[in-house]
């Protein structure tokens, strides 16, 4: 693993032991404001979290084919996703063994080797250096030694088409490290019969604001009714008032709207308000028929009109056939909010959203979000997805201007420290099974954080 210097001191060792305070016999819990706003604490997360925990790198689908690679910068650097001639997968640090410069400028495409536009090395798909120019100035054997290969990120993972690295090749597999977020993977990835792809390209956008922040809000059900007033008025416009947009609107509701027989993934006890802990940082917000949105699979509103109940209802059924009507009811019923630590949010809302976000600063991160859609499905189906992707999860809809407005308008109220030090985290605290207007889920974040935090000491 590539070490990075240690530039913490004691004052900020200090910080990372008292950053989080948790009182259950008085049912508080408060952050420290400082890990929004200082260098030290992000560098330290650079180093423990960044350094060493599951990075999600992109989607299986987005390199199908033999020779298909993306670039992208990942835990702070840049690497090459690619599948070599043979379908293997790989993943590089996009760097030039000789001196360094980018080996791949472009986005994305096919290729069957890579060459450094500075003097000219090229690497097969697979990172083997095969060609020098003026080799006869190299040692004999030096180019085939494979000591100046392109290096290979020490680990990389693979579920249901969802790839992740690791720079740490002591991590544990990707398997135990996603925990029970697996059985969020998996109602995502039965959606579609053939398997899931990616729709589009990547929307990318900065925001002023800790990289945290993004973290907490994307699985904040309290913020709804106030921040996304005007996406709940236009649905109730377009849909009318039903009883699930009514019951958004009012976050004090919390009634059971279904319950599916014990046993099942997602879906026990199924309160519109229900929250998990997935282990291991990892959280999500679910509810079953709860929402006042259609969802492409499958759950029809009037806004998309008659014509197109005939095909949800045909797309129900044959999820139904194939999946069972109980694990269907979840697959096409379900709206999931999941976090998976650090900073990977999938929403299987009124449409899939796969986003992460990366610290720049203490006060800006880099925002990158893609649409997923089942592979295969209709251009009208295609079309309805596309739609609720835009008017709420995308950068110009209606949620995701309202939440980087908020995100940017908490960091500058924390240049405010003088007497008000902390953040509270304690809703529903007291509670035995929180609500998704409460917020264990950002506890269940800020709990992962500290028990790694504290290692700093070590590192």
């Amino acid at each position: 693993m590539l070490q990075r210097p240690s530039l913490l001191n004691a004052e900020v060792h200090h910080v990372l032991r008292e950053a989080v305070l948790e009182d259950r016999s008085l049912g508080a819990f408060k952050v420290n404001r400082r890990v929004f706003t200082d260098e030290a604490v992000l560098e330290a997360e650079r180093r423990i979290i960044f350094d060493h925990c599951w990075l999600y790198f992109g989607h299986g689908s987005e390199i199908a084919q033999p020779g298909s690679f993306i670039t992208r910068r990942v835990g702070g650097r840049p690497l090459i996703l690619n599948r070599d001639r043979t379908g293997k997968l790989h993943a590089f640090f996009n760097t030039c063994s000789h001196r360094g410069a980018l080996v791949c400028r472009e986005r994305n495409g096919k290729r069957r080797s890579f060459q450094c536009p500075y003097h000219g090395w090229v690497y097969d798909d697979r990172g083997v250096l095969i060609a020098v120019p003026g080799k006869e100035s190299m040692a004999p054997g030096l180019v085939e030694s494979g000591e100046m290969n392109l290096v290979e990120v020490p680990k990389l993972g693979e579920y249901r088409g969802f790839v992740f690295i690791n720079f740490d090749p002591n991590a544990m597999s990707l398997e135990d490290y996603l925990a029970d977020a697996k059985a969020v993977l998996d109602l995502v990835s039965e959606q579609g019969e053939t398997g899931m792809e990616v729709v589009g390209g990547t929307q990318e956008y900065a925001v002023n604001a800790n990289w945290k922040l993004l973290q907490e809000n994307s699985a904040d059900g309290y913020h709804a009714a106030t921040t996304h007033s005007t996406y709940l008025d236009y649905i109730a416009s377009r849909d009318g008032m039903s009883d699930n947009t009514r019951r958004m609107a009012d976050p004090a509701a919390t009634r059971v709207v279904k319950a599916l027989p014990d046993g099942d993934d997602m879906g026990q006890d199924n309160d519109f308000n229900r929250v998990r802990d997935l282990g291991n940082g990892h959280a999500v917000i679910a509810s079953i028929g709860a929402a006042p949105w259609g969802r492409p699979y499958a759950r029809w509103v009037p806004g998309w009109g008659e014509d197109a109940k005939a095909e949800i209802s045909e797309i129900a059924r044959k999820i139904v056939k194939r999946l069972g009507a109980r694990r269907a009811e979840l697959v096409t019923n379900g709206d999931r909010n999941t976090l998976i630590f650090p900073n990977l949010v999938i929403n299987d809302i009124m449409a899939i959203t796969i986003r992460t976000f990366y610290p720049v600063r203490p006060n800006r991160m880099e925002v990158n979000a893609w649409a997923l859609g089942p592979i295969g499905e209709s251009p009208t189906s295609r079309d309805r997805r596309l739609r609720n992707f835009l008017e709420f999860l995308g950068p110009a809809g209606f949620a995701s201007p309202d939440d980087v407005e908020m995100l940017e308008m908490c960091q500058s109220g924390y240049e405010n420290q003088i007497g008000m030090e902390w953040n509270d985290i304690s809703r529903g605290m007291l509670k035995e099974r929180p609500t998704n207007t409460d917020e264990e889920q950002m506890r269940v974040f800020w709990r992962r954080w500290k028990n790694l935090m504290s290692r700093a000491n070590n590192m």
